[in-house]
């Protein structure tokens, strides 16, 4: 029997990778059965970014391609979206959205590796090993106990319980630590673990302070110089989660004052673009915070998970057009559709649309398998499953685009 035609049959789709994405990636698509896919070692931008996705179904990237308004529109092919990483603000989603492309990403991939780090770092800290590292790499020696602690019977507080947090704490607790948490929601403790009474009381009562919250408008500098003064004093603060939580210019001066006994940065307000950019920092004088360039996910087995994962969602919802997980568009859990040709409808949230969409296959006398309908405030996605032949598909297909408020449609056979 003859393979039916597609409208988007896999050989013809050419998946695009920027910024050395895991080869994990690479073999999900080709076990699916993907024979396109372009990996690149580095993000791209301008009219060099436009003019390498315009022929692209599906673009996957990490954190430093910009996919903002201006190259989606020109990215008129392009049907998914993968950030492989945390964070998707590289992406303009509301954009990506109205043209009906659905974004993926990985929130949890990098979890353990990011909490390794931190815990690591809280070791290293308390120990003081920055500074003593610093003077032998000057040619000195101070071999002393002095200000050198464990961390078994410690108090380490985690500002933002969630995936990572969670998972510092039962390391930390590992350890022999005391675990407090703040959270903006109730959350239930692993553990010992337990929540402090609010933020001023975690402050107040940890050796070692450790922040892991996502980058919204109620975050932004959530952690200055007043919150800087409740901790106790020599007490330790990390921030791996995102640049703009901290006021550095106010950590600085708790650093120089000594209020802060010493920190560890993952993240910073600004970042160089690439590998080989200068850095800078106040906070690069104080030989007692150790400084890294955004790793905290960076390891080899997180971005094997995180390729793994992401090419999945995508390779998803390119052959069944399942949104599970999607970060800027309605969710649907799909079936698989053996036997049906599966219509995928992308609209606007208007009133009347889903009317039209029945009423034209009620005219055609199609009679529907399944039908699976979500919205968001700004967008419908209704995907129905028929019984047709390729040429009558294609005519319904082709009638649903004339439905105003239409924004894409696909088939799948």
């Amino acid at each position: 029997m003859t393979p039916l035609k597609t409208s988007f049959p896999k050989q013809d789709i050419r998946v695009v990778l920027f910024e050395g994405i895991s080869r994990s990636a690479v073999e999900v698509f080709k076990a699916a059965g993907y024979e396109q896919v372009e990996l690149l070692p580095k993000s791209l931008a301008g009219d060099e970014l436009k003019a390498k996705i315009a022929g692209a179904h599906i673009v996957g990237i990490r954190s430093r391609t910009q996919l903002t308004a201006e190259v989606l529109a020109e990215a008129r092919k392009l049907i998914t979206i993968g950030c492989f990483c945390i964070g998707t603000n590289q992406v303009d989603l509301e954009a990506a959205e109205l043209a009906g492309i659905p974004v993926f990403n990985a929130p949890y991939s990098n979890t353990r590796s990011v909490a390794e780090l931190v815990v690591a770092e809280a070791i290293l800290l308390m120990r003081g090993i920055p500074q003593k590292n610093a003077e032998c790499h000057r040619g000195g020696w101070s071999k002393s106990a002095l200000g050198s602690h464990e961390v078994r019977g410690k108090t380490l507080g985690i500002i933002g319980y969630g995936h990572i947090g969670t998972q510092v704490g039962v390391l930390a607790e590992s350890l022999g630590m005391h675990v407090l948490f703040h959270d903006v929601e109730a959350k239930l403790s692993l553990g010992n673990a337990r929540a402090a009474g609010d933020l001023d009381d975690l402050l107040q009562r940890s050796d070692i302070v450790t922040l892991h919250v996502p980058e919204t408008p109620s975050t932004q500098l959530m952690f200055g110089a007043a919150q800087i003064a409740r901790m106790k004093p020599g007490a330790h603060l990390i921030n791996a989660s995102r640049g703009t939580v901290v006021d550095i210019d106010a950590l600085a001066a708790a650093l120089e004052s000594g209020h802060v006994g010493g920190a560890a940065v993952d993240v910073f307000p600004v970042e160089p673009k690439g590998n080989g950019d200068s850095f800078e920092s106040p906070l690069a004088k104080y030989d007692n915070v150790i400084l890294t360039p955004h790793v905290g996910g960076s390891t080899l087995e997180a971005q094997d998970n995180i390729g793994t994962e992401v090419a999945a969602k995508l390779v998803r919802y390119s052959d069944n057009g399942g949104t599970l997980s999607a970060v800027n568009f309605p969710e649907v859990t799909l079936p698989e559709h053996a036997g049906s040709h599966r219509i995928l409808h992308i609209h606007r949230n208007v009133p009347g649309v889903l009317s039209q969409v029945n009423d034209l296959f009620s005219r055609e006398g199609v009679n529907i398998d399944g039908q699976f309908l979500r919205t968001d405030p700004k967008v419908g996605y209704v995907v129905i499953d028929v019984a047709s032949t390729p040429e009558i598909t294609a005519r319904l297909r082709a009638a649903l685009n004339e439905i105003e408020g239409t924004l894409r449609t696909r088939v799948l056979y």
